[in-house]
């Protein structure tokens, strides 16, 4: 597990690969974005801009959660504060998606001397290196002695 002083800006993880399937796109979609471009192949080669099925941005930031519990394991878990985030391309049948994650900078709390803002930049990339996911994401990181109950 990573505690602050384990952190420094410019630190770097990457994930393992997860494959996107064509089941888990539609599943995803029926459930909790049900747009035809998502769930209808055949309706979805009509679409203007995805021109076949693409996964929901939502399904890709899901993913995205996911890796960034395995290859970033922050002690306490990733507290969120804020994030902002892009989708340059959707994710498609077959992709293999990682993350790469960057710390660009860490802020001490000014009125809690256990715990920083640690804000990171994450890009989801396919298997060719295409960004399906552009996001900058600050959260509450704690120091060690948090989790011995001191301080």
């Amino acid at each position: 597990m990573l505690y602050l002083e384990d952190l420094k800006i410019g630190d770097q993880f990457k994930s393992r690969e997860y494959e996107m399937t064509l089941e888990e796109i539609k599943d995803f979609a029926n459930k909790y974005d049900p747009q035809v471009f998502h769930t209808d192949e055949e309706k979805a080669k009509d679409h203007p801009i995805f021109q076949g099925i693409a996964a929901s941005g939502w399904h890709t930031s899901a993913v995205t959660m996911r890796l960034w519990t395995e290859c970033f394991p922050v002690a306490g878990g990733l507290i969120g504060s804020e994030s902002s985030l892009r989708w340059p391309r959707p994710a498609r049948v077959g992709d293999r998606i990682h993350v790469e994650v960057e710390i660009v900078a860490i802020t001490p709390s000014k009125t809690k001397n256990d715990r920083a803002i640690v804000t990171y930049v994450t890009q989801a990339r396919n298997q060719v290196g295409d960004v399906l996911l552009l996001s900058t994401t600050k959260i509450v990181v704690f120091k060690r002695e948090f989790a011995s109950g001191q301080g």
